[in-house]
């Protein structure tokens, strides 16, 4: 006789929350996949293998895998052109499913949006998904260091005053994750991407996500069970 099972609910507690943004919170994978095939095109690169390391990394990290031979500052120049193109770019940018929900749950929350995009790219393509900015952004300027390091996320924990033990990631990609838990961070993986890559849990989307303040002054993420 079979039965079905059920997993029960996730619970996480956490004292602030960073956000990266593409993929996780905006999908914009229509622009990035049309920006980068063209680009990998251009430099008599198969498109297919690019898309496979573009997510997650600032620009000119992605060109420096996939171009190791390459002069730096090459890759920072077009990374610049590049930047211009994505943020004039906003073709197909909509939110992630339970995104609008996720955002208007965490306003008064302490939570901070950590991005490989510029400000203006994070700008434009917040807009574009109709989704608030939040107060406290990392964003490829405030770094020396593209994800996978974690520079990011531990100048967002700073930023907020919280010890990164006490923060959560919310990450789509494998060099976001792994991020994440270079900073000491546990991570909830958004989407298809995150699953491969041990985030500390994984949801197919926002809409599986409930954020509630705890009394203790913590954030309480409850993960809906999956049957």
């Amino acid at each position: 006789m079979s039965a079905s099972t059920t997993t029960a609910p996730v619970v996480l507690t956490a004292k602030a929350l960073l956000l990266d943004m593409d993929g996780t919170i905006v999908n914009s994978d229509a622009v990035v996949e049309r920006c980068w095939r063209d680009w990998a095109v251009s430099h008599g690169l198969d498109p297919q293998e690019a898309l496979k390391v573009v997510h997650g990394r600032q620009g000119y990290a992605t060109m420096a895998l996939l171009l190791p031979q390459r002069p730096m500052e090459i890759n920072y120049a077009e990374n610049t052109v590049m930047l211009a193109r994505e943020t004039a770019d906003t073709e197909g940018v909509v939110p992630v499913a339970g995104a609008p929900e996720f955002m208007a749950s965490v306003t008064a929350l302490p939570h901070a949006l950590v991005t490989s995009a510029d400000e203006a790219l994070a700008t434009a393509r917040m807009a574009a998904a109709s989704l608030p900015l939040p107060d406290v952004r990392v964003t490829a300027e405030s770094v020396q260091a593209s994800k996978p390091d974690p520079e990011g996320f531990l100048k967002g924990a700073a930023e907020l005053g919280v010890d990164p033990a006490d923060c959560i990631v919310f990450e789509d990609s494998a060099a976001g994750i792994a991020a994440g838990r270079a900073a000491g961070m546990r991570v909830i993986g958004i989407g298809p991407r995150a699953a491969a890559h041990a985030p500390t849990a994984h949801v197919p989307d926002l809409t599986s996500v409930e954020v509630t303040p705890a009394e203790d002054g913590s954030i309480r993420l409850t993960l809906a069970a999956r049957g």
